[in-house]
């Protein structure tokens, strides 16, 4: 399942990529060069950027979906729990500390 909608996630990235470049922007976009003209005249100008950006909008949303549908499928490891964790920690904290004993300095430089 985890594998799944990290590949439909992919999916609907490269889709959203290919529809922002189809959109007709101020330069005139990718649509009219690769003959999207002919899809706007099926359906008329207007109508062509209503679905190119319900498009941008649904894939958005699917990528969002998707990225925490992994976030609850993603598989468990078997790393160390955090309560064995802080149970070492409190051990470590009560245990006794010794004192550090000291050794007599003793001057070894010549005079």
């Amino acid at each position: 399942m985890y594998v799944l909608f990290i590949s439909l996630a992919i999916v609907s990235a490269i889709l959203l990529v290919l529809v922002v470049l189809a959109q007709n922007s101020k330069g005139g976009g990718l649509s009219s060069q690769f003959g999207g003209s002919g899809a706007s005249n099926l359906i008329g100008v207007k109508k062509t950027g209503d679905v190119l950006e319900r498009l941008t909008w649904g894939f958005a949303i699917a990528i969002i979906v998707f990225s925490l549908a992994t976030n609850f499928t993603a598989p468990t490891t078997n790393a160390i729990p955090t309560d064995e964790i802080m149970e070492r920690a409190k051990q470590q904290q009560s245990a006794p500390v010794a004192p550090a004993q000291t050794t007599p300095k003793t001057d070894t430089t010549k005079k």
